[in-house]
């Protein structure tokens, strides 16, 4: 072998194990920064749901079990509040009405979802005020405890968890996911989240940040209470598949930190993880059910009546689906009977602004 070929040959052997040098550097560096990724992530997580966590005084689980649940194995239900506060409204304003309320069931066997939209002017019996009422008014006049107890009454099936955001807490999850697509039914012009008319919308398939999706899921003049809720179905289900998608995983940052803050719940950081078992395929499957009834005005206050039949019907399914079994005790005879002896409904809308 001659001198020149000798030293080209080395050159190349040179360059190979060089390149393997920085191959290696290039994954051990990567591998370095994704493990300290998810430590800060997972610390940043715990921080969050330690900020988060709510617990409902001395209740462990619901009266309606008769075992404390364990998501990984068991069947759970989630009720989602959305509590009518901002900064301008003032936060854990005890007066504040519940503005959205949905109730997510988890079947743990096939990983499946029923997401019920409660409209907020459903009229129930809540216990916290001893009488019949706008659904609405259980957070107001009793909160998280008094909003739990009336939709178990409702719907006859315990509720195990809830998740409590205000305006600023989903105006930041959606921003920090980088938007949401929807569907914005008709052009819209509505309050963003410091009651001034900033939020305009056309109609059509859109991408929405943190304003227009609130704006969305809020606005009810041009339509019903019913159509509202289906909205609101589905900017969560859209919620839920943009947070389960692959692309945002590098957002899970600004995730925690948007809910830290803004959000109430009974969940431990242990059972949060246990619900990404629902996830590990990808988005699961959601079904959205919407409470079927009439509008009411004939006292001058709008009320919705949740169809009987269809409630009765509604329980049903929920309690196949948690497996559970219906529960006597719950049921009310005037549940779903107005009476001319209520108190004046007009008195109580007094307390509250829009």
């Amino acid at each position: 072998m001659n001198r020149s070929k000798y030293i080209q040959e080395k050159k190349q052997s040179s360059r190979k194990r060089l390149a393997i040098k920085i191959a290696l550097i290039v994954t051990l560096s990567t591998v370095l920064v994704v493990g300290v990724y998810a430590v800060v992530l997972k610390k940043k997580a715990v921080d969050a749901a330690d900020r988060a966590y709510q617990a409902l005084d001395d209740r462990i689980k619901s009266d309606l079990r008769d075992e404390v649940v364990e998501p990984l194995k068991d069947n759970v239900s989630i009720l989602f509040v959305g509590v009518d506060e901002s900064e301008k409204r003032g936060q854990g304003d005890s007066n504040s009405r519940s503005d959205a309320l949905l109730v997510a069931t988890l079947n743990n066997k096939d990983k499946s979802i029923k997401l019920v939209s409660i409209p907020r002017d459903s009229y129930v019996y809540v216990p916290s005020r001893g009488r019949n009422d706008k659904i609405t008014h259980a957070h107001a006049f009793g909160g998280i405890p008094s909003t739990i107890e009336t939709v178990e009454g409702m719907l006859d099936i315990p509720i195990d968890y809830y998740v409590k955001m205000n305006f600023n807490a989903f105006i930041e999850v959606v921003d920090a996911l980088g938007g949401i697509e929807a569907e914005v039914p008709y052009e819209l012009t509505e309050l963003d989240e410091n009651d001034k008319r900033t939020v305009h919308l056309e109609p059509g398939l859109q991408e929405l940040n943190g304003k227009q999706a609130l704006a969305l899921a809020r606005t009810r003049k041009l339509d019903s209470d019913i159509e509202r809720g289906k909205r609101q179905q589905m900017i969560l289900k859209s919620i839920m598949s943009q947070a389960t998608s692959i692309k945002s995983i590098t957002k899970y940052g600004d995730l925690i930190d948007a809910v830290g803050d803004n959000m109430k719940t009974n969940m431990t950081f242990s059972e949060m993880k246990s619900f990404f078992e629902y996830a590990k395929g990808g988005m699961p499957d959601v079904e959205t059910i919407n409470i079927s009834g009439l509008d009411d005005m004939s006292t001058g206050v709008y009320y919705w009546l949740p169809d009987e039949e269809g409630l009765e019907q509604l329980k049903i399914d929920l309690q196949n689906h948690l497996e559970v079994s219906p529960s006597s005790s719950l049921v009310n005879e005037n549940s779903g009977i107005k009476s001319n002896t209520d108190i004046n409904e007009s008195a109580d809308d007094a307390i509250f602004s829009r």
